[in-house]
């Protein structure tokens, strides 16, 4: 039995199954309905995504390879697009079901990591955008460029944009990860500043499996970034002194 107070002293009244289980189903419904609000919107903007999501790689001649490739695209980047915007909010729905059912101790630890999470997350689509993808494209369309033309698939284009993006945004979950085990007295900051020389190396192999191209630019960036976060944990480990 918990010691401590519950964040919400109301819930005293004790809510019944059925009643948690409407609770949830509201929460859950409410966050579907933004997720189909948003992924309407981004498909009714699909043209104006796709030249956003193209900037990094101007000047390069897309095809469109069968039909209906560029429909299917634009479909899927619109879902992809209304699950990372809505996220937030899913999140947040999520947090109002819990909530009332946690200490003010768990409170104070699981809500700063929840709006943590968010920001790296989104932090990292931007570094993957302005950072990683420029990189990536510049190596891939200089190499061997006065021998063949680049002229690209537009699904297979999108396709590595998006898994870079996605990769990049949970890679820059590092810190969180790790100051949830310091907190949890998992791995102290000690501990993780011994094993860095191994961080290191597996970043190395993190940062060649998580970016889709094999050019070293891009792997060397992905791997800097990472023990970056990795060292930041450490940092505001030290700082909390878990």
């Amino acid at each position: 039995m918990k010691n401590e107070k519950t964040y919400n002293n109301n819930n005293d009244k004790n809510m019944s199954i059925l009643e948690h289980l409407s609770e949830l189903r509201t929460r859950i419904f409410i966050a579907f309905m933004v997720f189909c609000i948003t992924t309407i919107i981004c498909l009714v903007y699909t043209k104006k995504v796709a030249f956003v999501l193209q900037q990094p790689a101007s000047g390069i001649k897309f095809l469109q390879l069968g039909p209906g490739e560029y429909l299917f695209v634009s479909i899927k980047v619109a879902l992809y697009l209304g699950i990372t915007l809505s996220s937030p909010f899913s999140i947040y729905q999520i947090m109002l079901f819990v909530l009332p059912g946690l200490t003010q101790k768990e409170v104070k630890y699981i809500v700063p990591s929840l709006v943590g999470s968010i920001v790296l997350f989104f932090s990292g689509l931007l570094f993957s955008y302005y950072v990683l993808i420029p990189a990536a494209l510049n190596f891939l369309i200089d190499y061997g460029s006065d021998i063949v033309e680049p002229i690209w698939s537009f699904e297979e284009y999108f396709n590595f944009v998006i898994l870079l993006l996605l990769s990049t945004g949970m890679a820059f979950q590092i810190p969180i990860i790790q100051i949830l085990l310091g907190l949890l007295r998992i791995v102290s900051w000690q501990n993780m500043l011994k094993k860095w020389k191994y961080v290191a190396f597996i970043a190395t192999i993190l940062g060649a499996i998580i970016t889709p191209s094999t050019d070293p630019v891009t792997q060397i960036f992905m791997t800097s970034a990472i023990l970056i976060l990795y060292f930041t944990g450490i940092f505001i480990l030290r700082i909390l002194n878990k």
